[in-house]
């Protein structure tokens, strides 16, 4: 085993993939989206690459059922499936702190790192619709803080629960004792927002703990990924702001006590592969030819607060006011504004751009060249890895593993074979 330092990367999987028009290539698997073989073979693919893990994120409404990128199948359940249909990859999921309770949350993430062997991991979220309050019985979301306080409160039940029985308490003799009462213990918790006694009914599962990530951008969740995660999903669309999140959220890690080298930071990446830069640019092309574009150019009247419905989708984006000027919400806003001035794109690539990742990172081009940018970001503290959101599923996601990630290997940069069993294994590169 290695002692350097090594890259990181999940895999995001959603729908046909991460950009707007996906379904409508002709290479997607639109048809599939219900079918867990499906899942199951992107999994296999992110398991050839020795990736760490495949990670579903989740909603709980339909937005616009005509735009497609809806979400199927729930999460743990397909994970069940798909832990039988893979070996060593980890599995990562979001279950929401404001939808769901601890004590059934910690039973169902304990028996899936049982079923997979310990390659469990749990993205803690608060969720942030409306839409998604009004089907668990709530006329809104509760106020962001609220939200954190009792994602705070979630996870120390849950940890709390997986505590609850040690890892030998287990007695298994067929002439006395099935486990040991003094090794499985109440929780007793009493908080504000839950009444919890515990101990939690599944057994210490292979990890103990499932592995926590967090992908919290504001203050609360940034403090909350500093707190308990293992792995933290981040938004950055280019080198300078990464390395802003990556330098304060180590930080908050160090300021909480604990050793934030063992903490991941992954950005979204979004990538087109291509055996020249302009095969790998036609790929995104075709793409965005596919996006709507009435619908396109209002979602971006909407982030700039202005009509772009004339503008000309072959030219390059109009002059925008500065962020100090612009009264709408701004983090959008500031993302397109940095888009406009590292890549100077056209109204139509600018669409295709936000429609793919929305904000995150891009790299368009060779095997050769994205391994040279994913190095820059590695090297300079820009990130410890990278959370995969390919533009076009199950495509993408091969050219990734079968063209870039042997370019890594080769550097030294990333495994050629794992070497642990558990999830947890494989973000520490130790057992």
């Amino acid at each position: 085993m290695s002692d350097a330092r090594q890259l990181h990367f999940n895999a995001f999987l959603y729908s046909c993939g991460h950009h707007g028009a996906a379904w409508r290539h002709p290479s997607s698997q639109v048809e599939r989206l219900c079918d867990i073989t499906y899942y199951e073979e992107l999994a296999q693919t992110a398991e050839r690459g020795c990736l760490d893990a495949v990670f579903f994120a989740d909603g709980h409404s339909v937005r616009d059922p005509a735009s497609g990128g809806m979400w199927f199948l729930e999460p743990l359940t397909a994970l069940s499936a798909m832990a039988r249909a893979t070996e060593r990859v980890g599995l990562v999921t979001t279950v929401s702190t404001t939808f769901y309770t601890p004590f059934h949350a910690a039973r169902m993430l304990a028996s899936l790192d049982h079923i997979s062997g310990g390659r469990v991991g749990w993205n803690v979220v608060t969720s942030m619709f409306d839409a998604e309050a009004r089907n668990h019985g709530l006329e809104e979301m509760p106020p962001h803080d609220e939200r954190y306080s009792r994602a705070a409160e979630f996870v120390d039940v849950a940890l709390a629960l997986w505590d609850s029985w040690e890892p030998d308490a287990l007695v298994l003799d067929r002439e006395g004792i099935f486990a040991d009462p003094a090794k499985v213990k109440p929780v007793e918790h009493r908080g504000k927002h839950f009444l919890v006694d515990g101990p939690l009914n599944v057994p210490h599962s292979p990890q103990g703990r499932p592995v926590l990530f967090q992908a919290g951008a504001s203050d609360q969740g940034r403090d909350l990924a500093a707190r308990c995660a293992e792995g933290i999903y981040a938004v950055a669309y280019d080198l300078s702001a990464a390395q802003s999140y990556y330098t304060d959220v180590k930080r908050r890690i160090r300021t909480a006590g604990r050793d934030a080298d063992a903490v991941v930071v992954m950005p979204g990446l979004v990538t087109y592969v291509g055996s020249t830069s302009e095969e790998a640019r036609r790929k995104k092309e075709e793409l965005d030819a596919l996006l709507p574009v009435e619908q396109s150019l209002a979602q971006l009247s909407m982030f700039v607060q202005q009509d772009c419905s004339a503008w000309d989708l072959d030219a390059p984006v109009p002059a925008l006011p500065p962020l100090s000027e612009f009264t709408g919400p701004q983090g959008r806003y500031d993302t397109i504004l940095r888009i406009i001035e590292k890549d100077r794109p056209t109204v139509r690539s600018l669409l295709g751009t936000l429609a793919a990742g929305g904000g995150h990172c891009t790299m368009i081009g060779t095997p050769e060249s994205i391994a040279d940018e994913i190095e820059v970001w590695f090297r300079s503290g820009g990130a410890d890895g990278f959370n995969l959101m390919p533009p076009l599923y199950p495509n993408g996601l091969a050219d990734f593993v079968d063209e870039v990630i042997p370019v890594l290997q080769k550097r030294g940069l990333f495994r050629a074979e794992y070497e642990t069993e558990t999830l947890r294994g494989h973000l520490r590169g130790r057992p």
